[in-house]
C-alpha cells in the first residue's frame, strides 16, 4: 500500500515511552504484591489524589485500614509506622498508573489535533485506551476481592489484571512498529503464522498461570526442582474433588501446571529457532534469536525464583521478563505478518 502521510517521530517516541512506562509500572505492581501491600489502601476516591499530609489524617487512614480482613487477620501487630511502609507501595502504584493514563491521554488529543494520527490507524489508537481504561477497572475489581471478606485478592482477578497489562502493551507494541511503517508494509503470505500463533496463546496461558501462581502464592511451596519434593508431581496436586480444581484453585495444582507449561514453551520457541522454516528466514533470524533467548532467560529465572523461595528482587525481574518475551514474540510475529515494500 502506498501513503503519502509520514509517520511523526513525536508519536513514535510517545508510543515507545508508553511501553516503557507499562514495564515500570509492572516492576511496580510486582513490588506492591510481593511486599503485601496491595489492600492498604481501603478508602480512595478519583479525584484524592494526596496522601495522608500529617498524623492526623495518618490516623484516620489507618483507623480505616483497621476495619479490613488483612488487619484483623494478617497485621494487627501493624503500628501506624508500619502501615505507611506498605500504603506507600499502593498509592505509589495507583498514581503512577494515572500518570499512564495522562501521558496517554493528553498527547493523544494534541496528535489528533495536529492530524499526526492517520484516520485508518485512529481505531488502534482508540483500542489502545479502551485497554487502558478496562486496566484500571480491573484493577479496582481486584482489590475490591481483598476488602470484603478474605485478606487477599482472588487470583483470577490477579491474573487477569497482568494478563490485561501484558496484552496492552504488547498491543502498543504492535501499533508502533504499524505506525512507524505505515504506507510501507504489505501482507506477506510466503510463511505460515500458525506455529506463531500458537506459540503465542501458549505464551499467554503461562502468564495467566503466573498469575495464578502469583494470586495463591504458590511458589512458596515444592521449592525443588525439577521434581516436586521428590515427585514428578505432587500428591498435593491432585488431593483436592472435582480434579480440575486442583489446577485451577490449588497451590500444588498451579505450580504443576507453571512448571509444565513452562518446559512446553521453551521447547516450542527452541523449536521455532532451530526447527522450523521461521528459524531459516533471513527476515525472521534475528526476533526468532531474541524469542528463544528470552524464553530461555525466562525459564532460568523461573526456576532459580522457586529454588530460592521467592526473594523479591528476583521474583520481579521473573515478572518483567515475562514481559519482555511477550514483546518479543510480538515483534517476531509482526515481522512474519507484514515485509516493506
Amino acid at each position: 500500500m502506498t501513503s503519502d502521510f509520514h509517520p511523526s517521530r513525536s508519536v513514535v517516541i510517545w508510543l515507545w515511552a508508553g511501553i516503557v512506562l507499562i514495564l515500570i509500572m509492572v516492576i511496580i505492581g510486582g513490588m506492591t504484591r510481593l511486599t503485601h501491600s496491595g489492600l492498604s489502601m481501603v478508602h480512595w476516591t478519583f479525584h484524592g489524589s494526596l496522601p495522608p499530609m500529617d498524623q492526623a489524617t495518618w490516623m484516620s487512614e489507618f483507623e480505616r485500614y483497621q476495619q479490613s480482613p488483612e488487619f484483623k487477620e494478617v497485621h494487627s501487630h501493624f503500628t501506624v509506622e508500619e502501615f505507611k511502609s506498605i500504603y506507600w507501595w499502593e498509592f505509589g502504584h495507583r498514581m503512577f498508573g494515572r500518570m499512564i493514563g495522562m501521558v496517554f491521554l493528553i498527547p493523544f488529543g494534541l496528535f489528533l489535533w495536529k492530524k499526526k494520527i492517520p484516520k485508518k490507524m485512529l481505531p488502534k489508537f482508540l483500542i489502545i485506551l479502551g485497554l487502558g481504561a478496562f486496566q484500571a477497572l480491573l484493577g479496582w475489581f481486584m482489590v475490591k476481592s481483598g476488602l470484603i471478606d478474605v485478606p487477599r485478592v482472588s487470583h483470577y482477578r490477579l491474573a487477569a489484571h497482568l494478563v490485561t497489562a501484558f496484552i496492552t502493551c504488547a498491543y502498543i507494541l504492535w501499533v508502533t512498529l504499524d505506525y512507524q511503517q505505515f504506507g510501507k508494509q504489505i501482507t506477506k503470505s510466503s510463511l505460515s503464522k500458525t506455529p506463531l500463533i500458537v506459540f503465542g496463546a501458549m505464551l499467554i496461558l503461562q502468564i495467566i498461570f503466573g498469575g495464578f501462581v502469583a494470586g495463591l502464592r504458590a511458589g512458596w511451596i515444592h521449592n525443588t526442582w525439577p521434581l516436586m519434593d521428590g515427585e514428578i508431581i505432587s500428591s498435593a496436586a491432585i488431593a483436592m474433588d472435582p480434579l480440575v480444581m486442583n489446577f485451577l484453585e490449588g497451590r500444588s495444582g498451579v505450580q504443576f501446571v507453571h512448571r509444565t507449561l513452562g518446559f512446553i514453551v521453551m521447547g516450542y520457541a527452541l523449536w521455532l529457532w532451530l526447527g522450523s522454516k521461521l528459524g531459516k528466514s533471513e527476515a525472521l533470524k534475528m526476533p526468532v534469536k531474541l524469542l528463544a533467548a528470552a524464553v530461555l532467560t525466562q525459564f532460568i529465572l523461573g526456576v532459580s525464583t522457586l529454588l530460592l523461595e521467592v526473594p523479591t528482587s528476583l521474583a520481579v525481574v521473573h515478572q518483567v521478563f515475562a514481559l519482555v518475551t511477550l514483546l518479543s514474540a510480538t515483534w517476531l510475529l509482526h515481522r512474519s505478518y507484514y515485509q516493506l515494500e
